[in-house]
């Protein structure tokens, strides 16, 4: 693999790539280019061919429909037929003239409807008869009228429905209409009265019919081996004749058209082709309307070849041409290499020499050189340039030493500087500690005034409410003790600033939804006084890491400090909810707000707005708190609206 990456990298093989990549690259393009156009050409000539089958069928129905109307023509103007009419034997004289012309039915109409309710005048063919000009055309009976015709023709006409994939859906189960060639001749008049001569075939199951067309339109090679023709005739989109197999000896009488080829053929009246996928394989297809003796579609005459051995012989094209492609390219490769190899011989030996020098061998040459061509020049510009390395090399190490010394010197007065500035650097931090503690000191006088207040505010009630029953005034009780605590504990932090090596806090982790109902029984006493309605939505159960007595201290601060802005009263909403990973503490009021001068300044120490009511440093603090267990405090205000808090903490379970 070592040996492999070089191979791949070196100038031989790229150079050979880019000679070879017209011809693996535009030449394969070129290949495809002409293969796809052959192929579409290819589809063209079959539709083309296919066309022309259809015509060919077209024309042998047509034939079939002239024959039939020209033989009756003949039989009703023959003398046989004359001498025959006016005989008791003339109804088995037409019955045998059935038979000799192979039709399903013979018979002399004058107009009226049959003995059998049969009517001839509904027929326009037997009508242009009676008019005295033979015609011949499709025509479409029911089961009636065909047993009418011919006793059991409505039992031959009969087929099955077969379940076809792709077909229009149907309720239908079986095909009960007949497709016949309805043909009529005038007859001489005698005594007035003008009739015509009718006979028909049915070509429902008619697949002497069928197979005939399929042997004219594909005669022995006319398709390549492996392909085969096929005929089929349609009543409406059922396939009443064909010689399409269902089955190896199973005609597919019954199955239907898919519903594309029957919307195109049938409900717009075009011919469709174009390939179809015809009962179980892929044929080039051509279907065409066939209408009824009214003008109206009543079914499709359809012809077309496999497609497969088409398929087949364009995929064997396309493979042939790809491996004689392949074979050219094996072929021509190594010729090419061995020819590039003479040229860069002497290109690969001056990149072996360079490894050498690389290696640490300075005294790597390429030698000699034959003859005077460009790369032999280059091997000795390369030779020359090695020996003006060498010699750099060696001032560069002279030069070496010489700094070397310099930054041993430069190195022991570093570490002199280094050592005075530590001690200056120890002297600025205990400066930094003292005016921390300063600051500090500040604020907890600031700070225990809250407590104080808390505590005289539940005394006030302990004193109201203390008689006989002790119990009502548990909660408060409890309340008082626990703010005592927080005295101890904010005392204990500035030790713990002072003296960081004797004390170790540990963060607590706490519910901030219950340590906001907390704060709340802790300032009920000042919403009262100062008529303020709190309002809350306390929904959030997640956990934070934060000293439970800072988080109270922070809120608190903020409850007071709304109470302040609300001087006439109003409403406090104190809400705890889930925002993603965080959860936010949310203090808004509907006092004055706060101007956009002021509310960019309001978290800077001492900076207040209540004068001599105030120290400065509650919003400071709360901030400090707040960042040194990971979270951050919002403020937005609306002046004379309001304005509101965001304490945001990221979730135990996040972090």
């Amino acid at each position: 693999m070592a040996r492999a990456r070089p191979l791949l990298h070196s100038v031989r093989v790229r150079l050979l790539v880019i000679a070879l990549l017209p011809m693996l690259v535009l030449v394969p393009l070129l290949l495809g280019g002409t293969m796809l156009r052959w192929s579409n050409k290819l589809d063209n000539l079959l539709i083309v061919k296919v066309n022309s089958d259809l015509t060919i069928a077209e024309q042998y129905l047509q034939h079939l429909l002239d024959n039939s109307v020209k033989e009756l023509d003949a039989l009703a103007a023959s003398e046989a037929f004359s001498d025959a009419r006016g005989s008791d034997a003339a109804d088995a004289w037409l019955e045998q003239q059935r038979q000799r012309l192979g039709l399903d039915f013979l018979y002399l109409a004058d107009g009226r409807p049959l003995a059998s309710g049969f009517v001839p005048g509904e027929w326009p063919v037997i009508n242009d008869a009676l008019s005295g000009r033979p015609r011949s055309a499709i025509d479409i009976l029911d089961a009636q009228q065909l047993d009418a015709l011919a006793p059991g023709l409505a039992e031959r006409a009969a087929i099955p429905l077969v379940p076809t994939e792709a077909a229009q859906p149907t309720d239908r189960s079986i095909e009960q209409q007949g497709m016949i060639i309805h043909s009529a001749a005038p007859v001489p008049p005698v005594d007035g009265k003008h009739r015509a001569l009718v006979g028909g075939l049915l070509l429902n199951r008619n697949l002497d019919f069928i197979d005939t067309i399929n042997a004219l339109v594909y005669r022995d090679r006319s398709l390549p081996e492996g392909s085969q023709g096929t005929a089929t005739l349609f009543l409406d989109d059922v396939r009443i004749s064909t010689n399409v197999r269902l089955f190896e000896d199973v005609r597919a009488l019954g199955t239907r058209v898919s519903t594309e080829v029957r919307q195109q053929v049938l409900d717009e009246g075009a011919t469709w082709l174009d390939r179809a996928f015809v009962v179980n394989d892929w044929y080039v297809s051509a279907y065409q309307p066939v209408t009824d003796s009214r003008g109206e579609r009543v079914g499709m005459l359809y012809v077309g070849f496999l497609e497969a051995p088409f398929r087949h012989e364009k995929i064997a094209s396309f493979v042939v041409l790809s491996l004689i492609f392949l074979f050219v390219a094996a072929i021509s490769v190594p010729i090419f290499l061995r020819w590039a190899g003479r040229i860069f011989l002497p290109l690969e030996r001056m990149t072996q020499t360079i490894s050498r020098v690389e290696a640490g061998n300075l005294d790597a040459r390429n030698g000699p050189q034959r003859g005077s061509g460009e790369i032999a020049q280059v091997a000795r510009h390369l030779d020359e340039l090695l020996d003006a390395v060498k010699e750099r090399d060696r001032q560069l190490r002279d030069w070496a030493e010489s700094l070397e010394h310099k930054v041993e010197e430069r190195t022991r007065d570093l570490q002199e500087a280094n050592r005075k500035l530590e001690h200056a650097t120890e002297r600025l931090i205990m400066s930094e500690k003292l005016a921390a503690v300063g600051e500090i000191s500040a604020g907890i006088a600031h700070e225990i005034n809250n407590p104080v207040a808390v505590i005289q505010g539940n005394l006030d009630v302990a004193r109201d409410l203390l008689g006989a029953d002790a119990e009502k005034v548990t909660t408060e009780l409890r309340l008082i003790d626990d703010q005592i605590y927080r005295i101890g504990v904010i005392v204990s932090k500035l030790l713990q600033f002072s003296r960081p090596t004797e004390f170790s806090g540990a963060t607590n982790m706490v519910v901030p939804a219950q340590v906001a109902r907390d704060c709340l029984v802790l300032t009920q006493r000042q919403f009262d006084k100062a008529r303020v309605t709190v309002e809350t939505n306390l929904s959030s159960e997640r956990t934070v890491l934060m000293e439970q007595t800072e988080l109270q201290q922070v809120i608190i601060n903020l409850a007071l400090n709304a109470i302040h802005a609300m001087p006439e009263g109003g409403t406090l909403t104190l809400s705890v909810v889930d925002e993603g990973n965080d959860v936010v503490i949310r203090v808004e009021d509907t006092g004055v707000g706060i101007p956009p001068e002021i509310l960019r300044r309001i978290f800077d120490p001492f900076f207040t707005t209540k004068q001599a009511q105030g120290t400065g440093l509650g919003l400071s603090i709360s901030q400090q708190l707040v960042g040194q267990a990971g979270g951050r405090i919002l403020a937005t205000s609306t002046p004379g609206a309001g304005s509101r808090f965001d304490i945001v903490l990221p979730a135990a379970d996040i972090i």
